[in-house]
């Protein structure tokens, strides 16, 4: 368990979402903004925009979860988050991207045409969110069916190009175990991807000692190029996500 003390920024009670903007947490992270999960309904129905709170983190493997919070008043100013409302959703259009993969071989979204995508952001030096969402990527990849695995390309974006070179992000998905078949993890020039970024709304702000504030976001593109699904957090079980990708599967016959 990691004690925290921060200010609510957001709240996304339909996703069990947070977003704090908190100090350093000891022996876990840095002072950052981040959306962290609440499992607990009742307990995410209490937190709103402006309170300044005590927190408790539980992490594991699996996960960053807010347990319990205690409130102590509220704060104004300028919120200095990413939002999660401003993440696209269901129905919109995927927006195009044409950035290198991890062997340094370009890749846009319609060279994927016809192919179900999955679509997250991480950076290699994040202090644990990215990894973990990464490793559960991984474990859903490997859950797929082989019929089901041939029509789903994963994509991951970096939302740090500057030190994520395709050669970290070679190492960063080798250490995790990802396939790289069927998953490319992608980088660019540092206002190509901001676009990116920008146009996906993924909302990101770099802090003063490298870290960078952004929302957990994974999307699932269809093969008509539309958002599908959208995932935020680390709740959602792998089996879940599977059954998900396969009822969209089933929806959009392979070639259309």
């Amino acid at each position: 368990m990691h004690p925290g003390h921060g200010v609510v920024r957001e709240v996304d009670l339909a996703n069990g979402q947070v977003v704090i903007e908190h100090e350093e947490i000891p022996g876990l992270m840095s002072a950052m903004t981040m959306s962290f999960d609440v499992p607990d309904a009742e307990l995410l129905a209490q937190l709103a925009p402006g309170q300044e709170i005590e927190f408790d983190l539980e992490v594991s493997e699996r996960g960053y979860r807010i347990i319990a919070a205690r409130r102590h008043g509220s704060r104004g100013g300028a919120a200095r988050s990413p939002s999660l409302a401003s993440a696209l959703a269901v129905n919109d259009p995927a927006p195009g991207f044409s950035l290198v993969d991890q062997s340094g071989k370009p890749l846009s979204l319609g060279d994927l045409e016809g192919e179900i995508v999955i679509v997250d952001f991480i950076f290699t030096r994040c202090p644990g969110p990215c990894p973990i969402m990464t490793s559960r990527h991984v474990e859903l990849q490997r859950l797929l069916s082989p019929e089901l695995r041939a029509r789903v390309h994963f994509v991951s974006i970096s939302l740090d190009p500057a030190f994520d070179t395709p050669e970290v992000l070679a190492a960063y998905a080798r250490a995790r175990g990802a396939d790289l078949s069927d998953w490319s993890f992608l980088t660019g020039p540092e206002a190509e991807v901001a676009e990116v970024i920008r146009r996906w709304g993924v909302g990101t702000l770099r802090a003063p000692d490298g870290n960078i504030d952004h929302a957990l976001a994974t999307f699932l593109v269809d093969g008509r190029g539309r958002i599908a699904k959208r995932w935020l957090g680390l709740e959602q079980a792998v089996e879940k996500l599977r059954d998900e990708i396969a009822a969209i599967a089933a929806a959009t016959p392979a070639g259309s």
